[in-house]
């Protein structure tokens, strides 16, 4: 794709999280946004059109898509919890899997000279040797039924552009986090305990999942301009990870949110919020991204636990919150 983002960006899901960032990325690029997804757009969304559709289900697709006459399309929508998965393990093949096919088939059909950017997850690696980071070529050993459902997305979405001559970039990124976030991710969901603790509502204990594992965790405003790179100067068919390279122990990150609380807090560890199998460590390599689209994690992850529990505390009427 040249560079540019293209005159019409469309993002699908764009109601989730990383929706409305993006959404503030692409629009400050000069492009103009159509949003799909369930539901309402959320407040404040640049839009140029927005679509409430499900892409798993019903609906004119085709139509929408041609109606937006995209120049480009990020395919964010999907069931984004691993921990949601092991509930609802066909739910989320519906969502991830039947919601891409049904996407790329559309494409081909209404816009096929679009860029379209999948996004899937770092979680089909697998579990990796500590101390080590995986590399894009590295095989899928997914551990649940979302990373399943996410590797056989990222397979059709490979197969799309082989078979179709769609122009397909597929991107994995790592953890990310960052204001918006919903309480069923781990970051989120400790800051929006600590900003209850702080108001009186809730006792003075933090209570978490299993800690012993580490990430890498970047910041939902550096992944959302990773995607807008990829858009300008992804390769055609290529696949790239999206992520800051260095690992965080999890008891580290809860310890340093738990430091910022404004009253004191002791951590405890909730059998509940233990998932049924988890990956003891996962680190990504982001050279591939860096040296042939120029983009690098630049927000501080201290900045990021910050303008999460801001964000919190500004829901739990404790400050303005930081969007």
């Amino acid at each position: 794709m040249s560079a540019g983002v293209g005159k019409s960006v469309l993002v699908t899901g764009a109601g989730g999280f990383v929706g409305p960032h993006l959404a503030r990325a692409l629009a400050a690029r000069g492009a103009a946004v159509h949003g799909m997804g369930l539901g309402g757009p959320p407040a404040s969304f640049p839009l140029a059109s927005w679509c409430e559709l499900d892409l798993a289900g019903g609906g004119e697709l085709a139509g929408a898509i041609a109606a937006a006459k995209p120049d480009a399309i990020v395919h964010l929508a999907g069931q984004s919890s691993a921990a949601v998965s092991f509930q609802d393990p066909e739910g989320t093949f519906r969502a991830n899997v039947t919601g891409t096919w049904r996407l790329l088939d559309a494409v081909r059909e209404a816009a096929p000279r679009a860029r379209v950017l999948v996004v899937g997850t770092s979680e089909v690696y697998g579990p990796i040797e500590p101390g080590t980071r995986v590399a894009e070529t590295a095989a899928f050993a997914p551990v649940s039924p979302y990373a399943l459902s996410k590797a056989a997305a990222d397979r059709l979405s490979a197969a799309y552009a082989d078979e179709h001559g769609l122009d397909v970039v597929r991107v994995r990124p790592f953890g990310h986090a960052g204001p918006g976030q919903a309480p069923r991710f781990v970051i989120a969901a400790w800051a929006q305990q600590v900003a209850e603790i702080e108001c009186g509502r809730s006792e003075p204990v933090l209570r978490v999942g299993n800690l012993e594992v580490t990430r890498d965790i970047s910041d939902v405003r550096d992944i959302v301009e990773g995607y807008c790179a990829l858009l300008e100067r992804g390769g055609r068919g290529e696949v790239y990870n999206l992520c800051r390279g260095e690992g965080v122990r999890l008891a580290s990150v809860v310890s340093d949110l738990a430091a910022l609380a404004r009253v004191p807090v002791r951590i405890e560890v909730d059998p509940e919020r233990l998932r049924p199998a988890d990956l003891p460590y996962l680190v990504g390599e982001p050279r591939r991204a860096r040296e042939e689209c120029g983009w690098q994690v630049r927000i501080p992850f201290e900045r990021t636990l910050r303008d999460v529990l801001e964000d919190w505390r500004g829901r739990a009427g404790l400050g303005d919150g930081t969007r």
